[in-house]
């Protein structure tokens, strides 16, 4: 035989006796389930309505959509960090890594500063990640150093990249 007997309440619990259970007691408190679920739907709705940030893509992960840089034949400046290139010169970009427009055929200079102190070089990659040309330098470490690199600008070349932090200094490279 089997009786219910009605719901007592204490503040924040909820107590139910049975007799073949005994009490039973529930938290009234929101379950982490819950709390995950209005969470994850707070998150969608702002993603949604763009409430997420200011617009400028600067999520620091080198891939900003503040758009390319058209650098004129000659030298182009940069100084590099563990956390990415930045082009100073000839123009100053708003990103780290910016993406570089080059003009095929013409003859370019990489100079960079190693700023941090960080093992750091320069590397001229390709869409399968190699080195085209032989373009890339040796791998320095003292802080304040500089490095050039000249090359002619050809259209295998797709990336500019510090060999030793390739998830964080790597640019895209356009050749027209």
């Amino acid at each position: 035989m089997l009786t219910y007997t009605s719901p007592v309440t204490f503040p924040g619990y909820f107590y139910v006796y049975t007799p073949n259970l005994g009490a039973m007691v529930r938290n009234e408190s929101v379950s982490r389930r819950t709390a995950l679920k209005i969470a994850g739907a707070a998150a969608s709705t702002a993603l949604v309505a763009g409430c997420t940030g200011n617009g400028d893509d600067d999520d620091g992960n080198g891939d900003d959509d503040d758009g390319p840089v058209e650098i004129d034949p000659g030298e182009m400046v940069f100084e590099g960090r563990t956390a990415g290139w930045e082009l100073v010169e000839p123009v100053a970009a708003d990103e780290s890594n910016p993406t570089i427009v080059l003009q095929e055929g013409e003859t370019y200079t990489f100079t960079w500063t190693n700023e941090d102190g960080g093992r750091h070089n320069i590397e001229l990659w390709d869409d399968n990640d190699e080195v085209v040309e032989d373009y890339q330098t040796e791998v320095i470490d003292e802080q304040g150093a500089e490095q050039s690199l000249e090359f002619e600008a050809v259209s295998e070349i797709t990336q500019y990249v510090c060999e030793p932090h390739t998830g964080t200094m790597i640019g895209e490279v356009v050749v027209e």
